[in-house]
């Protein structure tokens, strides 16, 4: 027994000593890369590797510092039969002055020190061999002679410890079936991608029609670049499993940005989202953002709506005057169709609306946030509240009338609402009045309609430089 042990000792020796089998970028053939909304990303990694035959331990080099190890698969695509994996591991224990001093402890260095030349001008260098004895709050050196707190010179180490990276890698033991070039694909998810849709709409003249341009916005901050990659982006609410994301590195992103190429994207349905794929390759570079094109869409018809908002809570109680100079506010919608140029699954994001001033010159005049918009469905923008437009509430009745029947609670209350216009056209306000429980308008002088259960809507016409007032009366019972 002790004869076999000590015979296969040098082999054992030789299998860790052996040198790793090591892919980094050169070797990548392809790379696609599926970005989600919620910081995440699927990539798809082939590249083409010489692998020995027999058990292999394969160092993936440059993969994402942010991935998710236990989602990581890696097929062989020209051998697979008698491939297979038996262990693998991220090592994200990286390679720095700091980490190369730590894992030196109890170990010689050499030190070298310049000094004067006392033969000559100029300097010359002693070297000495020192032990690390500790690196806790700076270093504590162990010379011959002497025991130092810092090093008088610089450190010069006799190799790398195995088990520091210079970047992130994902080292696989696996068996390969032949000594041969094979094709391999690691597919993995990781964290630090992500991207956003932004809109600019440009209003016409008239505020009749705009110009929809949409631009994704992606940002990388997963630690490694994705150069000359498939691109396709997911919107949807995909839901994942909440889970801390490890963080490599302490350096701050550039947040370099690049303007990509005009090409579109096309769009699909993928299950219960939407897939929209770029229609060329393009590089992520680390620590950058991005824009790539989504859509761009003229002469798209538009409404614009003033709308003043009441509150539920004025049918409880007496207020009485709640004041001058309300706001109106001021939306413009559009149908998301193909008969109004649109038709395309719109991602959430921020629309920013400009219109041309007389002399030409784009103005900021509002912007606001939208939802995962599906086709044929209506886009719904609040831009501000209008300068011109202004109302006064006040409350001109209220009568508590107990309980009735079903209801512990019986009131009636008055309202009357001026509306003032000092543009030079007429226009119409929309005044919505949020009412809960069971309510009836008992009396009005203008026409309503019940927008849903718990909400009437007045349409109001004010006159050019005038003013219209709004009357009603409502029974709440609850």
């Amino acid at each position: 027994m002790r004869f076999l042990l000590v015979a296969s000792l040098p082999c054992l020796l030789a299998a860790q000593t052996a040198p790793e089998t090591v892919t980094t970028l050169r070797d990548q053939q392809a790379l696609a890369v599926t970005i989600y909304n919620s910081n995440l990303a699927l990539v798809r990694d082939q590249r083409e590797v010489r692998l020995p035959k027999g058990d292999v331990e394969l160092a993936y080099q440059e993969v994402a510092a942010l991935i998710r190890p236990e989602t990581a698969l890696l097929r062989n695509l020209t051998d697979p039969k008698g491939f297979w994996i038996n262990e693998q591991n991220f090592d994200f224990d990286l390679l720095t002055p700091q980490k190369l001093l730590e894992k030196f402890v109890g170990r010689k260095v050499t030190v070298v020190t310049p000094t004067p030349n006392p033969s000559g001008p100029g300097s010359r260098e002693v070297r000495e061999e020192a032990e690390v004895l500790a690196t806790n709050n700076g270093v504590v050196l162990k010379f011959p002679d002497r025991i130092e707190t810092a090093a008088p010179g610089r450190i010069v180490y006799p190799e790398v410890p195995g088990n520091l990276r210079a970047r992130p890698t994902l080292v696989l033991n696996l068996h390969s079936a032949a000594d041969r070039t094979q094709k391999l694909e690691l597919t993995y998810l990781t964290g630090g991608l992500t991207w956003q849709a932004d809109y600019v709409a440009n209003l016409g003249p008239d505020a009749k029609t705009l110009d929809l341009g949409g631009w994704v916005t992606l940002t990388n901050q997963s630690g490694s670049a994705y150069p000359q990659a498939t691109l396709q982006l997911v919107a949807g609410d995909v839901h994942t499993v909440e889970k801390k994301l490890r963080k490599i590195g302490s350096g701050a992103a550039r947040n370099e940005m690049a303007m990509a190429e005009r090409p579109k994207m096309a769009e699909e349905s993928l299950f219960e989202y939407h897939l929209y794929t770029l229609d060329r390759p393009t590089t992520l570079k680390e620590n950058q953002t991005k824009q790539v094109a989504l859509l761009d869409a003229s002469d798209v018809p538009v409404r614009r709506e003033y709308l003043l908002m009441g509150q539920n809570w004025y049918y409880l109680d007496r207020y009485g005057d709640l004041g001058d100079n309300l706001k109106v506010g001021v939306f413009v919608e559009f149908d998301n169709r193909t008969e109004s140029g649109l038709g395309m699954p719109l991602p959430k994001g921020v629309i920013r609306v400009y219109q041309r001033d007389s002399a030409g010159r784009p103005q900021f005049v509002g912007e606001d946030a939208i939802d995962h918009t599906p086709r044929n469905e209506t886009v719904q923008l609040k831009l501000g509240d209008a300068f011109d437009l202004t109302a006064r509430r006040k409350q001109t009745d209220f009568k508590s009338l107990g309980a009735q029947g079903q209801y512990r609670n019986v009131c009636e209350t008055a309202y009357q609402v001026e509306l003032k216009n000092a543009k030079k056209e007429p226009v119409t306000i929309t005044v919505l009045e949020p009412l809960q429980g069971d309510w009836e308008i008992t009396q009005n002088n203008q026409p309503f309609t019940k927008e849903r259960s718990g909400m009437a809507k007045f349409l109001v016409n004010v006159p050019a430089s005038g003013s219209a007032t709004l009357s009603y009366r409502a029974r709440i019972r609850w």
